[in-house]
């Protein structure tokens, strides 16, 4: 199970009712925080979730409603008593900006560790899967995430057994190990059904449409994606600043063709998306309007009931 929640759906400046950009996913102990613009500790406390277990922080770019945040993230992570290392992921960078937004959050009690991307496209190994990181088109640089869920296929014990396997050896099997035992070798792929399907989410904000953006949500679970603008009319704008309309969005969808896709990312103009969102259905009709605090717990197929 993947849960997904939107912890902020602002762009540019923070509203009364509306953090600004901020994602945070949960698998197996490990959060995964996307972006951590003004508020974020706050959403998140509204949500009820400790920033303790949050293990990984990426940002798409350097613009403030992306990361002013971080200093008091840090700080709530080490209230938090969290001691284990922090992984950073971003553009080109990342070290100085993180290191010159800890100017006013140094006594913190655990490490962190950069990764600064340099590729259109980079993986990042989790333990059960991976952080895919893709290019996008912003006025500086940035890049749209997937968080991808990979699902072994199921242990075969009858087989295990007839190929007269160790029990003790069973879990290291289906945990992808190679076993050598009397000079007789025992790889995963002898004990292992068919893989299955896993999860995906993509996530992309602050960007004009592009390719790698429906490349990357292609089949994706959920696509998150920036909705600056509602009305058509100010798709110049749009140009100009490098961000999207509602419908351009919608486009990306229906070509992409996610299970589901959420706006985030509005302008502080727009401050209801709702009226603007039958259009977007009409393009792509598994699409909803995101709201701070929305969440969603994905499922792989084998744990849905009923399945």
């Amino acid at each position: 199970m993947l849960d997904i929640c939107l912890l902020g759906t602002g762009g540019m400046m923070p509203l009364p009712k509306r953090y600004l950009t901020s994602m945070i996913a949960r698998y197996n102990g490990l959060d995964i925080l996307i972006d951590c613009g003004e508020g974020t500790q706050m959403a998140l406390r509204k949500k009820g979730w400790s920033a303790n277990p949050i293990g990984i922080i990426c940002f798409t770019h350097y613009h403030a409603d992306h990361i002013s945040g971080l200093p008091g993230m840090l700080l709530n992570m080490a209230n938090a008593e969290r001691k284990d290392p922090v992984l950073m992921i971003g553009p080109k960078g990342l070290e100085r900006v993180v290191n010159s937004l800890r100017v006013i959050a140094q006594d913190i009690p655990f490490k962190i560790n950069f990764h600064e991307l340099k590729e259109d496209t980079e993986d990042i190994e989790l333990e059960e899967g991976r952080i895919r990181a893709f290019r996008v088109n912003h006025n500086v640089t940035c890049y749209g995430y997937s968080i991808i869920l990979d699902r072994k296929g199921r242990f075969d014990a009858e087989a295990a057994k007839r190929l007269g396997i160790d029990l003790k050896y069973w879990n290291k099997l289906q945990h992808g190990e190679v076993i050598t035992e009397n000079g007789v070798t025992y790889t995963p792929e002898m004990v292992l059904g068919p893989e299955r399907k896993g999860l995906k989410v993509t996530y992309a904000t602050d960007t004009r449409p592009v390719q790698s953006i429906i490349d990357n949500a292609s089949g994706a679970d959920l696509f998150i994606c920036e909705g600056m603008y509602g009305e058509d009319e100010k798709i110049e704008s749009a140009k100009e600043k490098k961000h999207m309309t509602f419908r351009e969005a919608a486009e990306l969808a229906r070509k992409a063709a996610p299970k589901e896709m959420w706006l985030t990312h509005y302008g502080p103009a727009m401050i209801r998306p709702e009226p603007f969102m039958p259009m977007v259905n009409r393009i792509f009709p598994n699409a909803v309007a995101g709201r701070d605090g929305m969440s969603k717990e994905l499922m792989f197929e084998d744990e849905k009931v009923g399945d």
